[in-house]
C-alpha cells in the first residue's frame, strides 16, 4: 500500500512536470519586416485566419558581440488585437497606444525581435521575427525578412499562411 502511494506521487509530480513543460506557445513566422518605397522598415503582422492576438512589441539591443540590455522598440499592453496589420515600424498604429523606448529608429550593429501572440490552450503560438539592422539594410525593393531570409512579399504571405 506505501509503495503504491509513492509511486503515484512521484508518477503524478512527472505528469504534472511533463505537462507545465509541454503548454508553450509555438513560434511561427507571422511577422517580417520590409522596407517601404521611401526606405522606411515596416513591421508585418499576418496572424492566422481571424485569429485576435496581444502584446505586439518590437525590442532592439546591441549584436550579440556587444551584448546588453534593450535599448530601442516599443511595445503594446492591448490583447484583443485583430487582422494583419502593416505600419512603419517605429510607429505602431495609434489606437495601440504603444509605449516606446530609446531611440525610434534602427541603430547600428543591433539585433532586433518583432513579435506578437495568441494565446488560447492548447492553440497558442507567437509570431516572431529577429533581424538586424544590417539584413534590413540589404533588402532590396519588394523584399521581405521572414524566417531568417529575404524573401518575396508573395512568398513571405504563403509562408505565413503555411504556418498555420
Amino acid at each position: 500500500m506505501r509503495r503504491t502511494r509513492g509511486t503515484a506521487a512521484v508518477l503524478g509530480t512527472v505528469a504534472g512536470a511533463l505537462l507545465l513543460s509541454g503548454c508553450g506557445a509555438e513560434d511561427l513566422p507571422l511577422a517580417g519586416v520590409r522596407l517601404g518605397a521611401d526606405g522606411v522598415p515596416h513591421a508585418l503582422i499576418r496572424p492566422c485566419g481571424d485569429d485576435g492576438y496581444q502584446s505586439p512589441s518590437l525590442d532592439g539591443r546591441p549584436g550579440a558581440a556587444e551584448g546588453g540590455p534593450v535599448t530601442t522598440g516599443w511595445d503594446v499592453r492591448k490583447e484583443k488585437l485583430s487582422g494583419d496589420a502593416e505600419f512603419p515600424l517605429f510607429s505602431p498604429p495609434a489606437g495601440w497606444k504603444a509605449r516606446h523606448r530609446g531611440e525610434q529608429r534602427l541603430l547600428p550593429k543591433h539585433e532586433y525581435t518583432l513579435a506578437f501572440g495568441h494565446y488560447i490552450t492548447g492553440d497558442s503560438y507567437n509570431g516572431i521575427v529577429e533581424f538586424s539592422t544590417e539584413q534590413i539594410a540589404a533588402l532590396k525593393p519588394g523584399q521581405v525578412w521572414a524566417d531568417d531570409k529575404a524573401m518575396s512579399l508573395g512568398e513571405f504571405e504563403k509562408l505565413a499562411e503555411d504556418s498555420c
